[in-house]
């Protein structure tokens, strides 16, 4: 196995997702810190802090620059960043009269910083994508299923009937907030980091906030109040909405790893009986996306933690968190494509087994109904503590004599209950329909 199953041939295939992984790729990265040393030119040609003909020769240049990758890596291992390299190499391009302006002002970690967050949005821009076909698929599913009738469960045991609709609106209602979260959050995470050595601008005197709002327009991006060299927290929010995305989205895959539990039986991940197999036992239909998704979101909530150590970061500039920084949150980025991907794919192929479902509402023999009996024949009939006794009398009766819970109740109590009624789980269901439908909207106003 590679040190990361993201750059692995085999098991990249569980793991990855082909559109973030080439995001990441060396090439694009390059390619983004070209593209700011790029617009860097081009806006201190425009404000006058360098010759125009000089800034159209870099841009010019940086057009057709191709740089030298076994170069770039050597010059990484020496100065422990790619930048220093690169200009070099791009001041060797460029030709005598544009080289000493290439990264006019700048410091390494602006070309960094900022590349990072160039790709970091369009990395984004695929995530917020499958998050709402995400959101849309199980709109439609928990739609479609309002009124099928299911257990609910609590402390992993049958509790009361719910709908299996409600379930899925309780898998959507985070992701939602997510959706939210992210409009929240962008604003102050696509900024510019344009600070120079100290995060003064120093280099360009008075014009060193010109030209950090000109950098920020021309890349469409934010301005932040500083630089934000050593603050880190845009970032570090970043990481748990990375972890929040995928932990809601392993809660989903959870309840369905139960729910295909061979004694339930409820949902398969899948009607293709192709995948999920075993290598020795071919009744087996692992459920083995969900169990991805999980995987994804575990590891990201262990990542998450490296985050917020690197947030202490010393004075102006730090030293390793930013290195951490690196080893972490590119991996988040990817497990979350990948969970995202593969809770695509579920909600778009869930098999719901309805009258599965239904059976083992009727196998519990009502005692499902237990609460629903209690407020019956509370306080009209009886107090509420004398309902409780009753009523869990009658399901150790009705456990022990494989009888019905309503009908044990009915032959211990002459209240006039419309007992009929009551054996029906599908006319307790409270605000499931409503709830649903708050769910619903959400989804509709974004």
């Amino acid at each position: 196995m590679a040190f990361s199953p993201l750059d692995s041939q085999l098991f990249s295939t569980l793991f990855n997702h082909a559109e973030v992984a080439e995001q990441f790729s060396d090439a694009h990265f390059v390619q983004y810190m070209v593209d700011v040393e790029t617009a860097l030119a081009v806006v201190q040609g425009q404000l006058g802090i360098i010759p125009e003909g000089a800034a159209a020769q870099i841009v010019a240049g940086t057009a057709v620059f191709t740089p030298n990758s076994d170069h770039l890596r050597a010059g990484m291992e020496k100065a422990g960043v790619p930048v220093s390299e690169l200009v070099h190499q791009l001041r060797a391009h460029v030709g005598e009269n544009a080289a000493d302006y290439v990264h006019w002002g700048a410091t390494t970690q602006d070309i960094v910083d900022t590349a990072r967050i160039l790709q970091i949005r369009a990395v984004l821009a695929l995530l917020e994508a499958a998050l709402e076909d995400v959101i849309g698929n199980l709109a439609q599913l928990a739609d479609q299923h309002r009124h099928t009738l299911m257990a609910g469960r609590t402390h992993s045991q049958q509790a009361m009937p719910i709908t299996f609709g409600l379930k899925v609106a309780n898998w959507l209602a985070p992701l939602l907030r997510h959706r939210q979260r992210l409009s929240e959050m962008k604003p102050r995470l696509l900024v510019v980091q344009f600070g120079g050595a100290a995060g003064t601008l120093a280099a360009l005197g008075e014009n060193g906030t010109a030209v950090q709002t000109a950098l920020a327009q021309e890349l469409n991006l934010n301005v932040p109040p500083t630089p934000w060299h050593t603050q880190r927290d845009n970032l570090a929010e970043l990481a748990g909405w990375l972890s929040l995305v995928s932990g809601s989205l392993a809660k989903m895959a959870q309840d369905i790893i139960l729910l295909a539990q061979s004694e339930v039986a409820e949902v398969r991940e899948t009607a293709d009986s192709s995948r999920g197999g075993s290598s020795t036992m071919p009744q087996k239909h692992n459920p083995i996306i969900s169990e991805l998704i999980i995987a994804a979101a575990r590891t990201n909530a262990s990542l998450l933690s490296a985050m917020h150590q690197a947030l202490i970061q010393e004075h102006e500039r730090g030293t390793h968190g930013w290195q951490m920084e690196w080893l972490t949150l590119p991996q988040m980025m990817g497990f979350t494509a990948a969970a995202l991907q593969k809770a695509r794919f579920l909600s778009q192929n869930l098999v719901v087994d309805e009258a599965r479902m239904r059976q083992n509402v009727a196998a519990a023999n009502g005692l499902m109904l237990a609460e629903a009996i209690t407020f019956a024949l509370a306080p009209n009939h009886m107090s509420r503590t004398e309902a409780k006794q009753l009523v869990k009398a009658a399901c150790q009766v009705a456990l022990q004599e494989n009888r019905h819970l309503v009908d044990v109740v009915q032959a211990q109590t002459n209240a006039p209950l419309d007992w009929l009624s009551l054996r029906d789980e599908s006319a307790y269901l409270g605000a499931a329909n409503e709830f649903i439908d708050r769910v619903l909207a959400h989804c509709k106003t974004g």
